[in-house]
Order: C-alpha cells, then sequence, then structure tokens
C-alpha cells in the first residue's frame, strides 16, 4: 500500500536533493554532515513510551536527535526546518527487529544443515557474498521501517556491521554479539572461521567467553541444545551458570536459546539478560514465570521462524506472507526463495502432514506461553530470527508482529514490544525505541492506524533514519 499521492508530491517539493555519495558518512551516532532541522507535521503519534496517542503532533528532529515530539500546543515548528506535511498519517518509532542473522541468507543455502545444496551454492562462497555485502540486508530493514537491528549469532566479522551502520543513514542500527557459545559441536563453520563456539569443558567457556568480550560484543550467546535427560545434564547446567557468571564479570549481557522450560530456568538462573526464543517444549509455569518477571530477563517470542522450515520441506515459499513488502527484498534473495518450489526431493504428503499437525501444536503452546509471559508482566520483544530459511531479512517483521497479534497481544503492546523493548534487548534503550526529546530520529510514517491493527505496519510511506528522509518506494527492488 502507498501513502496519500499528497503526502508524496509534497516531499518532492520539500525535501532536499539527495546528497552525493559519502557526502552524509560521519563519524559518531546521530549526528549529520548536514545540520539541518527537520519537522513532521500534523500526524498521530505513537511514540512508542505506552502513553495514549497524539493526535496533530509535530516532532522535530534537529542534527539527527529528536529535539520534541508532542502535540503543536507542546513543540514549536522552528522557523528554519523543512516541513514534512504528513495529515491523515500515523508517526511511530522506527521498528527494532531483536533476533537477526546476517550470516545466513533466508535461503537453505545460509542453512546447509537444513538442506544442503552445497554442490550448487558452495557455502564459503555463501557467506563471502554477506560479508561483502550486508547492504542489501540493511537496505531491505529500511525499507521495511526497521532501523535497529540485533544480530545474536553469527562470524566474527558481524561485529564490524556495527561501526558500517554508526557511519551511515543507509543502514539500521546494529548491535552484535558474534560467534556463538554452543552446548553441541555444530559443523556449520568455514577453516579460517567459527560461528559455534563449542563448550564441552569449563576452560573452553572461558576462553569462548574472554574472546567474545575482549571483541566489545553486544551480548554473550549460548546455544543451550542439551535437554534436561542428557548424559551430561548437570555439566551443562554448570556450563551455561558459568557462561552467566563470565558474562556478568566481563559486563556483557548473556543472551540464551533455550526452547525448553528446563533450559529456559537454567538460563534465567545463570542471569539471562535475554531469551532469543519462545519455550516452546511445553507450557511454562509459575516457577519459570516468577523467574523471569524477578530477573528482568526479556522474552523474544520469535513465532515464525519454524514456519519457513516447513515450507522448506515441503518445497513451497509461501509468498504471501510477505504479500507486497516482498518488494523490499533484493532480487537475488527473492529468486533464491522462489527456487523452492522447483528444488529435486522434498518431504512426502504424509510428513507434511505430520509437521503440519507437530507445527500446530508448537505453535499453540509458543501462543499460550507468551499469553502467560506477558500477563506475568514480563517484558517482550519483537525478533523474527531472519537469516534462516525463508524468514526474510526485513518484511519478515510484518508476519511476526501479525502473529504476536494473532496470540493475543493488543496492537500497541506488539508496537512497544517491537520499538522500546527491542531496543532495550540490544542494548540501546537510552537512545533508541521511542521518540522522546534526546533520542536518535529514527521514525515510520504509516498511512493507516497501527494501534487498530498491527497489519496497518505494512502501509509505510516513510522512513526518517537520524533525520534522513526515505522514501519507501526508493528503498524497493524493481
Amino acid at each position: 500500500m502507498r501513502a496519500p499521492n499528497m503526502l508524496l508530491i509534497f516531499l518532492v517539493i520539500v525535501l532536499p536533493a539527495r546528497p552525493a555519495a559519502g557526502q552524509d558518512r560521519v563519524a559518531g551516532l546521530a549526528e549529520r554532515a548536514e545540520s539541518q532541522v527537520l519537522a513532521i507535521v500534523g500526524a498521530t503519534l505513537v511514540d512508542g513510551t505506552g502513553r495514549p496517542p497524539v493526535e496533530e503532533s509535530v516532532v522535530v528532529i534537529r542534527n539527527g536527535l529528536v529535539e520534541c515530539a508532542d502535540s503543536a500546543v507542546q513543540c514549536a515548528i522552528p522557523a528554519e526546518a523543512r516541513l514534512v506535511d504528513a495529515r491523515e498519517s500515523w508517526v511511530i518509532p522506527g521498528l527494532i527487529d531483536a533476533h537477526v542473522h546476517y550470516s545466513q541468507t533466508g535461503f537453505a543455502d545460509g542453512r546447509p544443515d537444513a538442506l544442503d545444496l552445497r554442490e550448487r551454492f558452495p557455502y564459503d562462497s555463501t557467506v563471502a557474498v554477506n560479508r561483502l555485502d550486508p547492504g542489501r540486508y540493511h537496505r531491505a530493514y529500511l525499507c521495511s521501517g526497521v532501523t535497529g537491528v540485533f544480530d545474536v549469532g553469527g562470524f566474527p566479522w558481524t561485529w564490524g556491521l556495527r561501526d558500517d551502520a554508526r557511519r551511515t543513514a543507509e543502514a539500521p542500527h546494529v548491535a552484535a554479539a558474534g560467534p556463538l557459545l554452543s552446548t553441541a559441536d555444530h559443523w556449520l563453520n568455514l577453516p579460517g572461521e567459527r560461528q559455534f563456539l563449542h563448550i564441552p569443558t569449563d576452560s573452553a567457556v572461558s576462553a569462548a567467553a574472554r574472546y567474545v568480550a575482549l571483541n566489545r560484543s553486544d551480548g554473550l550467546k549460548v546455544w543451550f541444545l542439551h535437554g534436561e535427560s542428557s548424559e551430561d545434564a548437570a555439566g551443562w547446567e554448570g556450563r551455561v551458570t558459568l557462561a552467566g557468571e563470565l558474562a556478568d564479570r566481563w559486563e556483557v549481557p548473556l543472551l540464551v536459546h533455550a526452547t525448553a522450560l528446563w533450559q529456559a530456568k537454567v538460563a534465567v538462573r545463570a542471569g539471562a539478560d535475554v531469551l532469543v526464543h519462545s519455550v516452546y517444549e511445553g507450557p511454562v509455569d509459575d516457577e519459570f514465570l516468577a523467574l523471569a518477571r524477578e530477573a528482568g530477563t526479556i522474552y523474544t517470542p520469535t513465532l515464525t521462524v519454524h514456519a519457513g522450515y516447513a515450507q522448506l520441506a515441503a518445497r513451497s515459499f509461501d509468498a504471501d506472507a510477505y504479500g507486497d513488502a516482498l518488494a523490499c527484498v533484493d532480487t537475488k534473495t527473492r529468486a533464491k526463495a522462489f527456487l523452492t518450489d522447483s528444488l529435486p526431493g522434498g518431504a512426502t504428503p504424509e510428513q507434511i502432514e505430520r509437521r503440519r499437525v507437530a507445527g500446530e501444536r508448537r505453535s499453540a503452546i509458543m501462543a499460550e506461553n507468551l499469553r502467560r509471559v506477558k500477563a506475568a508482566g514480563i517484558p517482550i520483544a519483537m525478533g523474527t530470527d531472519a537469516g534462516n530459511p525463508l524468514t526474510l531479512a526485513g518484511p519478515s517483521v510484518y508476519v511476526e508482529m501479525e502473529a504476536m497479534q494473532a496470540a493475543g497481544m493488543s496492537p500497541m503492546e506488539v508496537l512497544e514490544s517491537a520499538t522500546r523493548t527491542s531496543a532495550a534487548a540490544m542494548g540501546r534503550l537510552d537512545d533508541l525505541g521511542t521518540l522522546e526529546p534526546g533520542k536518535v530520529g529514527d521514525l515510520v510514517v504509516l498511512s493507516a492506524d497501527p494501534t487498530v491493527d498491527i497489519r496497518n505496519v505494512r502501509t509505510v510511506a516513510l522512513i526518517v533514519r537520524a533525520g534522513r528522509v526515505l522514501r519507501r518506494e526508493d528503498l524497493e527492488w524493481r
């Protein structure tokens, strides 16, 4: 969907020409090479703080930072401001995806453990392209209204994405956890690079945690796969607990992949700041809810990532889930997604049916657990696990947010999860996630009301990144 033509025509008239390449690259979080004042006028403002929407609002951004975001009575329009007439529109903070993977592609070539296509798409080449050309993912996120992402596990080069993002308005803000501490000796590495650091002993935990911390990581991520009935359950509990102690010592947030209740309790007791997935192997209980609430652990549901694996197995890409937003995905990634339907092999009809039933059961558990987590007052962040097969960087946020609403969250609750709480998950609540004075001027202009139905977040017309206005149509791939 497009914003009203009036809005787009007005912008063509009043916005400055796009700077020449490199002109707007600066060192620093939000300063702009062109000191400017931007005023977005007349929209209904949903600022991410939880307060009611403000009609006939004014948002003033000076030198990339929010100067005022409130009613026209509270916010004067500076005489020197460049005006954006946003009447009959809605303004929200830039969305933040709190669970992404730049090391993966959104197709099977980035996860050959799911479907091995290495003869056709060599894995080392696939990863090299991701490292050399992250801009296609940056653009997909911005096009989708996402101005911040948390890469919660990947090759060491993902740490460098943070500095790249600070130098340009043509990328979302990036936080990165780097290589994961894995309880399984996963083979998905490269000869000279590892994204999984196996931790079979306490000494391995210590060495891996030190390596991650010394690289100024934004998180110490533990991929906790062993269950309560495993042969060395006590040992794995001890090693995850040690990882938490080391994260605390090194002052690095602890992130844990824990999908079983036992794992999640171990993680929370170890000091997990963020659980990057739902508990979906069974219902949560009162003990877990009390532990997580007391610890202030952020819960990231990632409700929809499993659907991509099911589509891959069935050789049937569900493009309809993305709709028009698929235009935000670059043409090569899009072509690979559509290639899914013509891949050889695939599950039998009986296997597809069993997978569908199992998926529905898992989804029901995740939805009920999300309702219980919400009722318990535990903070909830929005994350997609983008990069996994057929969970595409950028517009997958719409699919995830709609699933959160379907699970019982109100549109306002979903918006707060996708802005303020996701900013907290990536350690950036001090400058991102809400439209308040002093924070970075990241926002999205929508042409329909997101507080009525979260699906209206799809109606992106404009994206403002640190005060720079980007048109959705200019970011789409043709």
